[in-house]
């Protein structure tokens, strides 16, 4: 199944399960989505529960804000990464707080869909990785799926989940397909995961580049190096459990991700990591990601996003010390 068939599948199964549950979104009903994510579901569930909205992102999320109050279960969909920061207000400052605001009165049972980061030779606004702007607003919980059977079950984890969630969808992993088991979750929702046992260094990544970092691993295997690659699944909360258990067993650390290294989710892995496994520590941790600069032009993209050459030559400075 591709991941974009197991997300549809998850948000079928939770409208059949919870008739709280609801859809809302632009372009989501009748056109199934500019992904064809919710393809089907408002010609099977209605125009009450799959809404078609406006072109308006703040009166998206702040609708769902109000149906949550109400005791809904929105599930909204930004259509494009970029297109998040007109609900940026909704989403910090209200979707964020309200709990806390209550003194836990209130919950606020919204998740928040976005394809994200690029590969799809797409323009800036629809190819950026904003991540770090929810990762650091306390009240959001913030996931990312890396394949199909992570989609289905993680999907379905956050409609249930009483926090608000941010939910990351890698737009190029849409149709890369994998097995999904439909009988039970594999994992907790916010738990990392070894997805590639080695003993000479870690690779950390999450979403799109979880497929990178696996590819690389199987060069450096033919190179008789040999990378454990944990897939980190969530970014807040972060599982450092699992992160600090792999690192203390190679003694290194490299985190990929397409958002800009500077300030971006690698820096946090760096510094916890650091603080936990000082002694455990062969070189410095590394990181491998964007540049600090506006995301380029299609034709510019692949000199923009980490590649394997990056994340080798990376794994080439961890070893040589």
């Amino acid at each position: 199944m591709s991941l974009a068939k197991a997300l549809n599948e998850a948000l079928r199964t939770s409208l059949e399960d919870d008739p709280k549950v609801l859809i809302q979104g632009e372009d989501v009903g009748r056109l199934g989505g500019v992904f064809r994510i919710t393809d089907g579901l408002q010609k099977d569930f209605g125009e009450d529960r799959v809404t078609d909205s406006p072109l308006a992102e703040s009166g998206i999320v702040g609708t769902s804000i109000g149906l949550a109050l109400r005791g809904f279960r929105p599930v909204v969909e930004i259509q494009f990464d970029g297109f998040v920061f007109p609900a940026f207000n909704q989403i910090v400052t209200q979707l964020a707080k309200m709990h806390a605001r209550s003194l836990g009165k209130v919950k606020l049972p919204v998740v928040v869909r976005m394809p994200y980061g690029g590969g799809i030779g797409a323009i800036e606004h629809h190819s950026e990785s904003p991540e770090a702007y929810f990762m650091h607003t306390a009240g959001l919980k913030v996931v990312s799926p890396s394949n199909a059977s992570d989609g289905y079950w993680m999907l379905r984890q956050a409609i249930e989940s009483d926090d608000p969630v941010i939910f990351l969808e890698p737009k190029r992993r849409y149709w890369d397909k994998s097995e999904v088991d439909l009988s039970a979750p594999a994992l907790p929702l916010h738990r990392a995961h070894v997805v590639r046992e080695g003993g000479d260094l870690t690779v950390v990544a999450y979403g799109p580049m979880v497929k990178l970092a696996l590819e690389a691993a199987e060069v450096a295997a033919e190179e008789g190096r040999s990378l454990e690659v944990v897939d980190l699944r969530s970014l807040s909360p972060i599982d450092f459990d699992t992160v600090q258990t792999s690192v203390e067993k190679t003694g290194r650390l490299i985190v990929v991700h397409e958002a800009p290294v500077f300030t971006g989710p690698g820096a946090e892995v760096a510094a916890r990591i650091q603080e936990r496994c000082f002694y455990s520590l062969e070189s410095p941790i590394l990181r491998v990601g964007g540049y600090h600069a506006p995301y380029p032009p299609a034709r510019l993209e692949e000199e923009y996003l980490p590649n394997i050459d990056r994340v080798l030559l990376a794994v080439d400075r961890s070893l040589s010390y």
